[in-house]
Parts: structure tokens; sequence; C-alpha cells
């Protein structure tokens, strides 16, 4: 039989067995040179990367609103966790704290929708139906007339107003508006079960995060992180009590000035006094505006109450409330807000701040010290 060339790739169990004993910590033998730098390769090698670079972008985009939907779910979560605690601490079980406190959101969601609902829809109803009764009192301005008389727009517009070509004209619209409803209801709905998934797992999924980092320094990061998470929830539940206090305040005074709809105007305030920097001018603005359908004067003390509170909400309540949870200097949380909101609109705005609390406690605790060791 002849013997196997040197060129031959075959192996006689004899060799395969000689080359394990020699190398004992490589079974499958000593692997060979590389191929070296072909250009082929390389260029290859690099199209795949961009190209599967560029297919992760495209992921990503295609699915930005499902991804925002998770961390605010997530955010939310972190939030709710310590009312669970809280509530775990006076011997409740895990989960019947959860239940308790997302039947209380729950309630909250339900309250806004029927204190909101129906009083913006009888106002956009009675809206239009005087819209054609404006226009006539607008021909009084003299300004006005004098436009009117040059270019009949007020007469057009009456005229377009009141000969149903509206409802033809707004029908398409109706349409686009229904189907943003039922994407804010579904967005919401998924929201909530996203949020109560999280919630019943948040601590498997702080343990697992944990445990994907090295050994040696597990201990370190896990004080980190229990400090954010403290932080994340401290000013979940601080910013919800500002907001509370905003919302029953608001709810007082519009009660006695007199404004309609205070329960929902209220629940407004208090909605949009969430978000940072502008959510306070957002609800201010709106309960101004209704109270103008009372009287001049209304408005104006509404005004100067607003002014007033978000004095005092600014200067006593929030830094007594946010003191113990997240100390942000006010310029870091001003850029931070800034930020979120372009990046990711009114949740990047929310996240901002936390987001911001945690690379702060990660730069005086992990950056810095390392710098100065060098």
């Amino acid at each position: 039989m002849p013997e196997p060339s040197d060129h031959s790739t075959a192996q006689a169990p004899g060799e395969a067995r000689t080359v394990r004993e020699e190398h004992p910590s490589l079974p499958f033998g000593r692997p060979g040179r590389p191929f070296g730098s072909n250009p082929f390769l390389f260029g290859f090698t690099a199209a795949l990367g961009v190209l599967a670079a560029w297919l992760l972008v495209q992921a990503m985009t295609a699915a930005v609103s499902i991804l925002i939907l998770i961390v605010t779910s997530l955010f939310l979560a972190v939030g709710l966790n310590p009312m669970v605690e809280w509530l775990e601490e006076r011997h409740l079980p895990r989960w019947l704290a959860i239940t308790l406190v997302f039947v209380a959101v729950i309630a909250f969601f339900a309250v806004f929708v029927i204190a909101v609902v129906p009083a913006v829809s009888q106002q956009s109803g009675q809206f239009v139906e005087q819209l054609p009764t404006y226009i006539s009192q607008l021909q009084n301005n003299p300004q006005v007339r004098e436009l009117d008389q040059r270019f009949g727009l007020l007469e057009q517009a009456q005229a377009y107003l009141t000969g149903g070509q509206v409802g033809q004209q707004l029908f398409g619209g109706l349409l686009g508006a229904a189907s943003v409803v039922v994407s804010a209801v579904f967005s919401a709905i998924t929201g909530l079960i996203l949020t109560l998934y999280f919630l019943a797992a948040l601590p498997s999924i702080i343990r697992v995060g944990y445990r994907l980092v090295p050994r040696s320094r597990r201990p370190r990061v896990q004080m980190l992180g229990d400090q954010i998470f403290k932080s994340v929830g401290g000013y979940v539940a601080g910013n919800l009590l500002i907001s509370l206090i905003a919302g029953v305040t608001s709810f007082m005074f519009l009660s006695i000035a007199g404004v309609p709809y205070a329960l929902a105007l209220s629940i407004i305030v208090a909605v949009t006094d969430l978000i940072p920097l502008i959510g306070a001018g957002i609800g201010a603005t709106m309960a101004i505006l209704v109270a103008l359908f009372v009287s001049f004067p209304v408005a104006i003390a509404t005004l100067v109450f607003f002014i007033i509170y978000q004095q005092i909400e600014n200067y006593l309540i929030a830094p007594r409330v946010m003191k113990s949870s997240v100390d942000v200097p006010p310029a870091t949380t001003i850029v931070a807000a800034l930020i979120g909101g372009a990046l990711l609109g009114v949740v990047g705005a929310l996240l901002a701040i936390p987001a911001a609390a945690a690379l702060q406690l990660i730069t005086a605790e992990v950056v810095l010290p390392r710098q100065e060791r060098h």
C-alpha cells in the first residue's frame, strides 16, 4: 500500500494521538498560521462589518418607538419600586404590594380620562357651534372690518363654516385623529403591561445585571447601581408628590374662582407639571384660557396665582422634596432637560434628569478618582 505523501491532509489515528499528547491544552492541535494580510479578505470582512452596522441601525430606527416604550416602562417600574418596597416593609407580600401600586396607577388614569375627555369634548363642541358668532363679532373691530372689506375674509370663512363643507373637509382628518387616539390608547395599555412585568421582575433583572459584571468589581458596581436606582426612584416619587401638590392647590383655587371644569384642569396641571421646564407653563396656560370664558379679571387672577405658585414650588416645595433623592445642580438640570427633549421629546426630558444624576455619580465615584491616581 502506498504511503501518504507529505502534502496529504489525511492524518492517521496514531499521529492525532501524538499531537494531543504533546499539546494537552489543545485537543484539536495547534492552530495554523493566519491567512495574512490578503486585500480581498480584508475588504470582504470590512464590507460585512459595514453591512451589519447598517442593518443594525435600520433595525433600531424601525423599532425606535418600541424601544422608547420599553425604556419608559422600565423607568416607571424603577420609579414605582420604592412604593412597592415601602409596602413590603409593612409585611405585605411583593405580589400584593405590586397589585396595590398598579391599581392606584390605573385608578389615576381612569380619573384623568373621566374628568378630562367630557370637558374637552363639550368645550370643543361649544367652540365649533359659536365659531360663526365669534367671526361676526370680529366685524365690529375697525381693522378687521377694513381687511374684510378689502378681501372678504370673514364672509368667506362664515360661508365655509355654515355651508356644511367643514364636515366634508374634516372627515379624513377625523379618521386620522381617530387612528392617533387608537394608537395612543394601545401604546398606553402596552406601556402599563410592560411596567407591570418589569415591576414584578425587577429584583431578578437587577441580580442578572450585576452577575454580568466581573466578580472583582461586582461589589462596587452593586453599590453604585443601588444608589442610581435609589436616585431614580426618589426622583419619580418626588416628582409625583410635587405634581400632586400642584394639582390639589390648583383645584382649590379654580373651584373658589368659579372656573369651569376645575377637576379636569387641575389634573392637566398635575400631569403637565411632570414635564421639566415647560410643563408647568403648559398647564397654567390651559387654565388661564378656560378662565377667559368666565371673565377677564378671573383670567388675570388665575395668571397671578400660577406665577406665585410656581415661585413657591421652585424655591420651597421642590428643594425640600428632592433634597434626599436627586442632587443635580440647576444648570445641569436645564441642560439635561433641553438635550433630552431635543432627542426624545417629552420622554427624553423626563428621563434626562435621573440620567444626569447617574452620570454625575459615576463621574464623582469612578472617573475623578481614576484621574487623581495618574
